[in-house]
This record gives structure tokens, C-alpha cells and sequence, in this order.
């Protein structure tokens, strides 16, 4: 397994770039999924191989429902990625988790519907964990970087995801309070779901922009999300550079480097070619024997 860190950044609503890379490049990759949100754009940060995609693209073309979660995890592994730290804007669905403050998220609630959100289909059947659906080392370090920016956190959040474009209404953001949901977004399912199958640690932030539409007399709307993006954004990229900047010199191996070790169910006599073909970069590695 790596022992060197290759940083994969996924840039969320409002973080279309990353400041201070060295030997910088945008890159186009192919993948047999289409084509990812955009560029990869490749460099190094404090010694550190970086590669970053803007979610929605440079400019944010692509809404939510469109975007090709498998070309872009394909893509960053492809990139040569060994973990993946995730960027996005939420809404808040707690009163403690105020705009301008940043959640790590531990658990998610997957309400989308219109996605592909499985490399996995007739020819090759895995059936990934994802009990626990992030990477707690890269949480934690991710926790501390925010610290260490003066930046306000909160830890262990559980993140519902909607399929949008629209906001929720009232009584289903009221709904989703009762589930045990603290942050709102339509962006983070199926990419951790993704992640976790091509085996890359995965952490997600998330940065409050608004309470959604639970609060009495409350609603959220696009100027509001963006004037708190636009707060938020300084503080984004100063925390990517201190999480860069505290990754241990050597990277130690991750269970989750080796989640499909127990995962495949189809018998290798029945695995369809054309399938593996397309698991070139996610589930290479399986068939290098």
C-alpha cells in the first residue's frame, strides 16, 4: 500500500480553486464513466502531492442531480489519490451549528434519487461496508486543522443528503431534525458511497451557510448561501493548507485501502470482462494477479 500521501480535494460550492501549489496544472482525465465536473488540477503543497476537482466544475455549471460522482472518484484515483478530503456547503439543522462554522460529518442519511451510485453491477456483485462511511484519521485531522485556523467546528455530524435542486420544505427540514440529521446538502451521496468502493479514505466538511427552513419565519435562499460561501471560503482554503501541512511524513496503511478484500460476491468464473474493464482504476488492484 502507499506510504505516500497523494491528497485528492473536492472543492464544494464557492472552492473552485487551491492557493499555493507548486509545479501547478490542470489536467483532463479520461474515464470510462464520462467525463468528471472538470480538470483535475494537479501540484504539490508543502511537499505533498495535491489533486483538486471543483465539484460543480470552475464556475458551477453542473447542478447537483448532473453531476458524474463516478468519473470524478474514478478520475482523482486515477490522479494517483490514496485519500480524499471532500469541501461542501451545508445548511445548518441545528442551532448550534451556526453559519460560518464547519461540521465534520460522521454519518450520512441518503435521500437522492436520479444517480448512479455504484461501480458494481451484473458481472461483478461487491457489496461495500458502510457502517462507518468516512475515514476517522482523516476526520480528525481535518478537526484539528480547522483549530488551528481559529475556525469554529463541530465534530461527528450526520449529513442528509437531498436530491434538490430546490430546498427542503418546512416540514420535511423539520422532518430531518427528527431523523437526527444536523447538516443538509444534495452533494455527498453518492461521492462517499463512491469513495469508499474505489477504496479511498474519504472525509467530508461541511461549512454552515444558512439554518434552512426550519427556524419559524426562516427560509434560505441563493444570495444568503452565497454572501456565508463567500466568508467561509478564506477559512476553507487556510484549512486545506494546515491539514496539508500536519499529514504525518509517512503515511500509514488504512483499512479502507483494502475494503473490497470481503466484498465481492460473484464467482470469478461468472466475472464479466466488459465490467472489469471499466474497474481498471477503481478495483484494478484485485485483478493484478
Amino acid at each position: 500500500m502507499a506510504s505516500e500521501w497523494c491528497i485528492g480535494i473536492i472543492g464544494g460550492s464557492g472552492l473552485y480553486n487551491i492557493e499555493g501549489l507548486e509545479d501547478e496544472q490542470w489536467i483532463a482525465i479520461d474515464t470510462p464513466w464520462g467525463d468528471p465536473s472538470d480538470e483535475v488540477l494537479c501540484g504539490t503543497l508543502n511537499g505533498v502531492k495535491v489533486r483538486f476537482l471543483p465539484r460543480h466544475g470552475r464556475g458551477h455549471p453542473i447542478s447537483p442531480t448532473e453531476l458524474n460522482s463516478r468519473a470524478n472518484i474514478d478520475a482523482l484515483k486515477r490522479a494517483g489519490c490514496t485519500d480524499i478530503l471532500a469541501i461542501s456547503a451545508v445548511g445548518s439543522l441545528r442551532e448550534e451549528i451556526e453559519p460560518g462554522r464547519f461540521a465534520v460529518v460522521e454519518q450520512f442519511i441518503d435521500r437522492t434519487m436520479h444517480r448512479d451510485s455504484t461501480y458494481f453491477t451484473s458481472g461483478f456483485v461487491t457489496h461495500v461496508s458502510m457502517a462507518d462511511p468516512v475515514c476517522e484519521r482523516l476526520s480528525e485531522m481535518a478537526a484539528k486543522a480547522i483549530t488551528a485556523c481559529k475556525g469554529k467546528v463541530a465534530v461527528g455530524a450526520t449529513y442528509i443528503a437531498i436530491e434538490g435542486p430546490q430546498f427542503s420544505t418546512r416540514a420535511e427540514s423539520r422532518l430531518y431534525r427528527q431523523w437526527g440529521a444536523d447538516v443538509i446538502g444534495m452533494t455527498a451521496m453518492p461521492e462517499a458511497r463512491l469513495a469508499r468502493e474505489a477504496e479511498l479514505p474519504y472525509a467530508l466538511i461541511g461549512m454552515a451557510t444558512d439554518y434552512d427552513c426550519w427556524r419559524e419565519g426562516e427560509s434560505v435562499d441563493v444570495a444568503q448561501v452565497i454572501a456565508q460561501m463567500q466568508a467561509n471560503g478564506e477559512l476553507a482554503r487556510d484549512m486545506v493548507a494546515k491539514f496539508i501541512a500536519g499529514l504525518p511524513k509517512k503515511r500509514k496503511p488504512s483499512p479502507i485501502d483494502t475494503a473490497l478484500d470481503d466484498a465481492v460476491i460473484t464467482a470469478p468464473d461468472e466475472h464479466d470482462p466488459a465490467v472489469l474493464a471499466r474497474l481498471d482504476a477503481v478495483a484494478g488492484r484485485l485483478f493484478e494477479n
